[in-house]
């Protein structure tokens, strides 16, 4: 038996020991194309080939940004080229990220410029410290919350050239799956068509601009694998990998987490992730 062919029967025995042994409050990574499970070793090989990794996040959980922190991590050590993709950063701050990395800026005063930005600071900690330790290039993808705000109050059409700079031209372009998404983020807004447009034209903005700055640093870095971190309706292929995939062709992968009721193994499909990501609220990923 030839040494592949070894390792080949060996992989599929372990596969098959993650399946029966997975233990409900043990975490693990359902593929989603054949339903099974794979061991994290083999869900990191195959994440070495890609360009963009999307792992999704309830923002506030606390073991979804410990699996995200496991993935870079181990991408890191596999020795790839890896850089972090952060929706909860502004673009406009990415001098003080780069200060940050480098050692450059104290803690206190890059809590400043991220208390300015996004909230919730120690659950993310960890991934920060370790981008400064490790070196890690660290990548905001967001836009000016100013601009979010008054797109979905007011729509796309109500800023000024000024504001508009080079700001990608949008429209409540989405499909049914991404609708009942915004629908549900609105509430009983739902059926205030104006509102929903405008809502709509917000998150395609939001989507457009973190998916060109991606391909952006892709352009400036060809050889990088960015690990994009953002809500999970962000992350989803219907969010930025769709703009993604309306520019151009790229290798990617999407991760998300379980959310019972929401995103579960009843209710997924490869429209939805490539991965899902079960159990990480008490334990690391197997």
């Amino acid at each position: 038996m030839s040494r592949t062919t070894v390792k080949s029967f060996l992989g599929l025995l372990l596969a098959i020991a993650v399946i029966l042994t997975a233990a409900p409050g043990q975490a693990h990574t359902l593929r989603v194309a054949d339903g099974t499970y794979v061991d994290f070793f083999e869900l990191i090989e195959e994440l070495r080939g890609v360009r963009l990794v999307f792992m999704g996040e309830m923002h506030d959980n606390e073991g979804h940004h410990r699996a995200q922190l496991q993935v870079i991590r181990a991408l890191k050590e596999a020795g790839a080229p890896v850089v972090v993709g952060l929706e909860m950063i502004r673009r406009e701050n990415q001098g003080a990220l780069d200060l940050w990395v480098s050692g450059k800026m104290s803690e206190e005063n890059f809590l400043k410029v991220y208390r300015q930005n996004w909230a919730m600071w120690p659950v993310y900690r960890d991934i920060f410290q370790y981008a400064r330790q490790e070196k890690v290039p660290l990548l905001g993808l967001n836009l000016s919350r100013e601009i979010t705000q008054q797109v979905a109050r007011n729509g796309f059409s109500s800023l000024s050239p000024h504001q508009m700079g080079e700001l990608p031209m949008v429209r409540c372009d989405v499909d049914d799956r991404y609708q009942e998404f915004i629908r549900r983020s609105l509430g009983g807004h739902a059926q205030n068509g104006t509102q929903f447009l405008h809502f709509c034209e917000a998150q395609l903005l939001w989507d457009n601009v973190m998916a060109q700055t991606l391909l952006d640093y892709l352009d400036r870095h060809p050889d990088a694998i960015i690990v994009v971190l953002a809500g999970s309706g962000h992350a989803w292929k219907h969010g930025i990998p769709e703009q993604i995939r309306r520019r151009r062709e790229v290798e990617m992968r999407v991760l998300l987490p379980e959310v019972p009721g929401r995103i579960d193994p009843g209710n997924i499909t490869t429209a939805e992730a490539d991965y899902l990501l079960q159990g990480v609220e008490e334990a690391p990923l197997h």
